[in-house]
């Protein structure tokens, strides 16, 4: 089921993605860009993989959830225009392991990162996920299908809003719950201290890679985020 709606984003890909990648990009932002423009990245090389192996096999991730992902994708397809290439963020895995997957829908390239949880979600900071939570004051990191929205500089920085689209994420605009840069969520916090720190329900990332996330989800892609 998961090749099939592989090869299906392809076949639409092909047929409509151009028009709709500038119909999106056009109508995606309601509010100025303050922050500077991403810059381009370079997705690590990954070898391709046969068609005959399963599609988790080629995204790393694991299959119920990269079902779960797939079928928002198509959910939201009014909502989301741009469908080339998705992020899905495994927080089954604890905040030691890379677990922001950077998915190319038609290539089958792939990579991933660390990604910081909410304080709200590991109140014990163990480094799981131990819940979800969409309510106001939680600090909390939540579950469902985001699109990536317009950037800005705030209180983290340049951060990119994101649109919750699903009831378990609905309030995540009015939460400020964004992708955004914060120094313990760098590479060597893991070596330090086994874990990331924690995040107030954003998507934080390493300092170094902001860029990289930004260059790679632009505006209007999907971010789906659940445990398996």
């Amino acid at each position: 089921m998961v090749e099939h709606r592989l090869h299906s984003s392809r076949r639409a890909l092909m047929i409509s993605g151009a028009t709709l990648a500038v119909g999106a990009l056009a109508r995606s932002t309601t509010r100025p860009i303050l922050a500077p423009p991403a810059r381009a990245v370079t997705l690590p090389q990954v070898p391709a993989v046969p068609r005959s192996e399963p599609a988790s096999s080629r995204f790393a991730v694991e299959p119920r959830l990269l079902e779960r992902a797939l079928a928002a994708l198509d959910r939201h397809a009014a909502r989301i225009k741009l469908r080339d290439r998705i992020a899905v963020v495994d927080f089954t895995a604890p905040s030691a392991e890379p677990r922001l997957h950077f998915l190319d829908v038609v290539s089958g390239k792939a990579t991933r990162l660390l990604v910081a949880h909410g304080s709200g979600s590991d109140p014990g900071h163990t480094g799981y996920l131990k819940s979800f939570s969409n309510a106001f004051g939680s600090n909390a990191s939540c579950e469902g299908a985001f699109l990536a929205s317009d950037y800005y500089v705030g209180r983290h920085g340049r951060s990119q809003r994101l649109l919750g689209l699903d009831p378990t994420n609905s309030n995540a605009l009015d939460r400020a719950i964004v992708v955004h840069s914060a120094w313990y969520a760098n590479d060597d916090m893991i070596a330090a201290h086994g874990k990331l720190g924690r995040s107030q329900g954003c998507f934080a990332v390493g300092e170094d890679k902001l860029d990289d996330v930004f260059g790679f989800l632009g505006q209007g892609r999907m971010i789906y985020a659940a445990r398996a």
